[in-house]
């Protein structure tokens, strides 16, 4: 097995002519319907594996013994050939048997196929998932090799795929210039279509570390204390506190959107009023829909405002998390579940989406060598702590701690992150010595904190 290294992508557009693209969409059909095949074949074969003595027996065994209980399933599974190995022997058959489909891709383009089933299947057998989904037309959008040396290839500025040559657009954007300069372990094609528009870009996939912007330096040793909120997030280093909304420059599309989806459901009721019961729900059982091509534009619209509005909040949460990882890479915070959040502020949670942030935030943390320490509440209870030692319950619209014993007053989510800060991490418990002790230091900067995320427009109280 080849050693694992680190990796990173550079993401380069690619000029296309209108042959170009009839060739590509025909290959990425051709991908699609591999991908359902292998992964029809694969569900059947997990199938077999979990109705097998072997596999009922394999349950039986003891937790504890961890390397038994692990060799009698990856028996069960060599048995029924439920393995990353076996399916890409099975899609090259299925591919060769086809005809159509082998000569549309290479043998490489096929294997990775395999293999994205194999995975998708893996975390229904472990229980990530609930159930695989199938691919329909427009819902399989990219194909990759395994190597840069055949199939798909970067080659003198431009992809080769069998007599197929699509050159890059090349800027001299340092990130686009340093991604060519790295070693390319193998390239994926990846279709957008952008305002109903087909664009094609090539993803290198690249040995070593990405590039680092030098305003984007990681601090070193710093610990950095975080409160999570619904909308809000609280920071705190050593020599700067941040409290800020997530995407304060988002403006929400939501009105428009939800205006479109009234219209995309009058329309589809207009065009199959056979499929609507009297009251207006839906007839149960099979049903066939008609989608008249005013309808189809109100889908595409409705896409289009909706892809504008992810990528702005991606581009805010990527500077939210290079200023967090500027303060330092070394991050304690409690572990909250957004999924309880969505009961009672899923706009917000959809709009915001806190959960991307933090997993953003975990990734290039643990990349750059740091550490995420993510405690349980239970008994920290940070938001109901004082650093005196005092402990009183708040509701959630009181969002500025007021001691009754010491008299402490301090923005609740900014007094949360910085205790969190002297959480120690073998016990998961807070040290009020501690946090009593660099508290003169940090006093000025947490108020500073406060008084900037203050000035910032409408900043919400949850």
């Amino acid at each position: 097995m080849a050693a694992k290294t680190t990796s990173f992508v550079t993401e380069i557009p690619l000029i296309t002519t209108s042959f170009d693209l009839s060739v590509l969409a025909a290959r990425l059909e051709a991908g699609r319907q591999l991908y359902n095949a292998v992964l029809s074949e694969g569900k059947n074969r997990l199938q077999l594996v979990r109705d097998s003595e072997l596999y009922q027996q394999a349950r039986l065994i003891d937790k504890k013994d961890k390397k038994a209980k692990s060799a009698a399933f990856q028996s069960c599974r060599e048995v029924y050939h439920f393995s990353d190995y076996d399916l890409q022997h099975k899609a090259n058959k299925t591919a060769i048997a086809s005809v159509w489909i082998k000569s549309h891709l290479d043998a490489n383009t096929i294997q990775k196929i395999a293999t994205r089933a194999f995975k998708a299947l893996e975390r229904m057998a472990f229980g990530k998932a609930k159930k695989v989904r199938f691919k329909q037309k427009g819902q399989f959008a990219s194909l990759e090799g395994k190597t840069n040396k055949q199939g798909i290839r970067w080659i003198n500025n431009g992809v080769e795929w069998s007599k197929l040559k699509l050159p890059g657009i090349i800027t001299n954007d340092p990130i686009i210039l340093y991604g060519l300069n790295s070693k390319i372990k193998y390239v994926r094609l990846v279709r957008r279509i952008l305002n109903k528009k087909t664009f094609w870009f090539a993803q290198l996939v690249c040995e070593g570390e990405p590039y680092q912007k030098p305003k984007n330096i990681i601090g070193e040793s710093s610990t950095v204390g975080i409160d999570l909120g619904v909308s809000t997030v609280a920071i705190v280093g050593d020599d700067e506190t941040i409290w800020t909304t997530f995407g304060v420059e988002l403006t929400s599309k939501q009105k428009k959107i939800r205006k479109l989806q009234r219209k995309i459901d009058r329309q589809r009721r207009a065009n199959n009023p056979n499929n609507f019961n009297p009251n207006g729900t839906v007839k149960k059982g099979s049903k066939r829909w008609h989608k008249s091509n005013r309808y189809k534009k109100t889908a595409a619209k409705k896409r289009e405002i909706e892809r504008k509005q992810a990528r702005e909040r991606k581009s805010s949460h990527g500077r939210l998390v290079n200023q967090t990882l500027k303060l330092g890479k070394n991050l304690k915070t409690e572990k909250v579940s957004v999924k309880a959040w969505q009961k009672n502020w899923g706009k917000s949670i959809g709009f915001k989406s806190p959960a991307s942030f933090q997993s953003e935030l975990k990734r290039k943390a643990e990349n750059a060598g740091g550490t995420v320490l993510m405690f349980s509440t239970y008994h920290t209870a940070l938001s109901q702590t004082c650093l005196c030692g005092n402990k009183q319950k708040k509701s959630l619209s009181q969002r500025v701690h007021n001691c009754s014993k010491c008299g402490l007053t301090m923005q609740r989510d900014i007094l949360s992150a910085y205790l969190s800060r002297h959480v120690d991490p073998k016990t998961e418990t807070l040290s009020i010595q501690s946090a009593r002790d660099g508290w003169l230091g940090m006093e000025q900067c947490l108020l500073d904190g406060w008084q900037n995320g203050s000035n910032q427009s409408a900043l919400p109280c949850d």
